[in-house]
């Protein structure tokens, strides 16, 4: 198993780490890149194991720390409020441009022979989930792509109160019970959102996504309810949809995550999307 570490500077200044993991052995494999949710991070939880199951299955795999998801290149968790305050959904987009990029324009860092980047896969868990629609939408580089629990509107459909108020204040507090820290929202999400709303609206967005999608989604998620995969359906009859009967919103993974090998919910789902990906 390798593992290597590299950093990337897009051009609105802020790095951001990521790491691939593979098989070495001189033989192009599908690369995978992984983007994590809200709140989430390149190693929460189960994410290792993860990396690790799909590298043996054949796979580069790279996640990725969305460069304002709140860690700092050092740290290991949700650190910088700051930063965190400051992120929107299009530099997440431009972040995971960036990634894509890099691949293309022969890393130092990755070596070439062993990736195949005719067969570049994208996974996205929850909010995540929806950027790698997204994203997909507009590269064509990117084969096929897969929402774990995804979001099925960006904004979330945030109430005009909420709105009002956000705007008043300048600023939204989410609580995070986990670091037990109240988590900053600038209004500036709000703008970004309104003025690149073409390019960051889910339901128009996937209506016309051209690359095969899966969306997998558990019946007893607490934090996205499965209607959301139905609305994806809706809007994009193509999808290939998987319900789980069980596995909540992160498929039996926490943080952090002591056991040793996956939780059977992301087992299932992993093997679902590597038989997905090997189909197109």
């Amino acid at each position: 198993m390798q593992k290597i570490g590299f950093e990337l500077t897009p051009k609105h200044g802020r790095a951001f780490g990521a790491d691939a993991r593979f098989i070495k052995n001189q033989q192009a494999k599908p690369v995978v890149i992984f983007v994590h949710g809200f709140k989430g991070f390149k190693d929460w939880g189960h994410f290792n194991l993860l990396a690790d199951y799909f590298a043996n299955q054949g796979f580069v795999f790279i996640k990725l720390n969305l460069s304002h998801n709140g860690t700092t290149l050092n740290g290991e968790d949700l650190t910088d409020m700051e930063a965190f305050g400051r992120n929107n959904f299009s530099i997440e987009l431009d972040d995971l441009g960036i990634l894509i990029d890099y691949l293309f324009h022969s890393p130092a860092a990755l070596p070439q022979d062993e990736m195949d980047l005719n067969k570049l896969y994208l996974i996205g868990h929850s909010r995540g989930g929806g950027l790698v629609i997204l994203k997909t939408a507009e590269e064509p580089r990117i084969k096929a792509v897969a929402g774990w629990a995804p979001v099925s509107d960006m904004t979330m459909r945030w109430p005009e109160q909420l709105i009002t108020d956000w705007q008043k204040n300048g600023v939204h507090y989410i609580y995070n019970s986990r670091i037990n820290q109240q988590m900053p929202l600038y209004y500036q999400l709000v703008e970004d959102f309104r003025a690149n709303q073409a390019r960051l609206d889910i339901p128009s967005v996937v209506a016309r996504l051209q690359q095969p999608l899966l969306i997998l989604h558990a019946e007893d998620d607490e934090t996205l309810p499965v209607s959301m995969a139905y609305e994806l359906k809706a809007n994009q009859p193509k999808a290939e949809v998987v319900i789980l009967p069980e596995g909540g919103h992160t498929f039996g993974g926490k943080h952090p995550y002591p056991e040793l090998t996956l939780p059977a919910s992301t087992q299932f789902v992993a093997d679902q999307t590597i038989a997905f990906f090997r189909k197109h």
